[in-house]
């Protein structure tokens, strides 16, 4: 039978191999005295992939008195969690304990999680969730306030290093491969793992089997650089900061931050009509009226964007988004639609003036002044049904300033 990865190989069986998470788990922290004395209570995992959520709970497993259950929310369904709670609940009766462990748990649905909150509640069942997605948001509120949530972080290079050297020099299957592997070799991998150990390990296991059968049987960082063809995860969280650091970027004026995470999000594989689409929202909301030309050019690029796609599409998106960092900046239009909204919800019921209404009868329309009659094309009078609100403030940056000096020779009591 083929053996398991390195990184379930390796994981560590007690607390003193376990490295990382000095937070939560160092001598004397609520949570390792919990553990030390059999003595935790309902908790969640939360963390990114590789940072020790699951062999910790594995090691709880190992000190507890407690029946372990283990579940992958994944594969688990209502039946099956019904079954396990029922089976909690005889012990529970007799005055004995489950624990049990919920992989991925964000994965469970509202009503499987909403399933969970009797058992908890009354401690028929002690739960340790384990989560990549936040808690905050990925569960139900009931189950979070009848879990403490301690969170998990990625690992430093140097504990990596560490966890490496360590597998190294004591994982049977490794040693086997009588291999070498040069210290900058390791210290690349740490670097590409972005803090995932089982993607250190694994990765590491890889690059040894890969050159055992050279001469000499050597680990290279060139070797390393060939195991990951990409250097930094991107999921769906990595999605959302690339994304929201690209927009930042854009809105501080900074050109090259702006092109960095563009090129980020390129190399990452990131839809380019998703990145496109950001920066049209951006023409609009960041530089609005300081720049009209700014929502044309972006706009222009995602259709440009959709006909030719990747490769070329960069240069239109490059474009784009430079344009939006380098003008000038506006978010008076935004804010001017969100407090206009907000006014039209307050107001309730609301009637269009008579002057203002269509012409098709002769009640509708009667008194209205056709501003082409007069100079300049204008004549003040009531466009808005009372009481009067002004929403739209011109900001003093680019061609709004213009459109600030112009409305105040217009509307004198208004904007004077």
């Amino acid at each position: 039978m083929e053996k398991a990865p390195l990184a379930w190989r390796f994981s560590p069986e007690d607390l003193k191999g376990f490295i990382g998470q000095k937070h939560i788990l160092s001598p004397g922290k609520p949570l390792r005295v919990m553990i030390e004395k059999d003595m935790v209570r309902s908790v969640v995992f939360y963390g990114p992939p590789g940072t020790g959520k699951t062999c910790l709970a594995h090691i709880i497993a190992s000190k507890t008195q407690a029946l372990f259950v283990e579940m992958s929310a994944v594969t688990s369904g209502k039946r099956q969690l019904l079954e396990v709670l029922e089976r909690a609940r005889e012990r529970w009766e007799k005055r004995e304990r489950t624990l049990l462990f919920v992989d991925e748990i964000h994965r469970f649905n509202k009503v499987q999680q909403e399933t969970l909150l009797p058992a908890v509640e009354k401690g028929q069942i002690i739960l340790i969730g384990a989560s990549t997605e936040n808690p905050y948001f990925a569960l139900v509120p009931g189950l979070r306030s009848r879990t403490h949530v301690y969170p998990f972080y990625p690992f430093s290079e140097g504990e990596l290093l560490l966890i490496m050297e360590r597998a190294l020099e004591r994982d049977e299957a490794l040693r086997s491969l009588r291999v070498e592997v040069e210290r900058g070799a390791l210290e690349v991998l740490a670097h590409f793992s972005s803090g995932d150990a089982r993607k250190a390990l694994n990765a590491l296991e890889l690059a040894c089997t890969m050159v055992a059968s050279f001469s000499p049987p050597v680990v290279t960082p060139a070797i390393v650089q060939e195991v990951f063809q990409k250097s930094y995860p991107y999921d769906t969280q990595f999605h959302y900061d690339a994304i929201s650091a690209f927009i930042k970027s854009m809105r501080g004026s900074d050109p090259d931050a702006t092109l960095f995470w563009l090129a980020f999000m390129i190399e990452a594989g990131e839809d380019p009509l998703y990145i496109a689409r950001r920066i049209v929202i951006a023409a609009s909301e960041d530089v609005g009226l300081a720049d009209p030309a700014a929502l044309v050019i972006a706009v222009a690029a995602y259709e440009g964007v959709k006909e030719v796609g990747l490769p070329e599409g960069a240069i239109l998106l490059s474009q784009a988004a430079l344009y939006v960092a380098t003008s000038p900046k506006s978010n008076k239009a935004y804010l001017a639609i969100c407090k206009a909204r907000e006014e039209v919800k307050k107001r309730g019921v609301i009637e269009v003036p008579p002057h203002l209404r269509d012409a098709s009868s002769y009640v509708r329309g009667k008194g209205y002044v056709y501003p082409h009659e007069y100079p300049q094309g204008f004549i003040d009078q009531e466009y808005m049904p009372p009481p009067l609100t002004v929403f739209y403030k011109p900001g003093t940056q680019g061609r709004e300033a213009k459109i600030g000096e112009r409305l105040k020779s217009l509307w004198k009591d208004r904007y004077g």
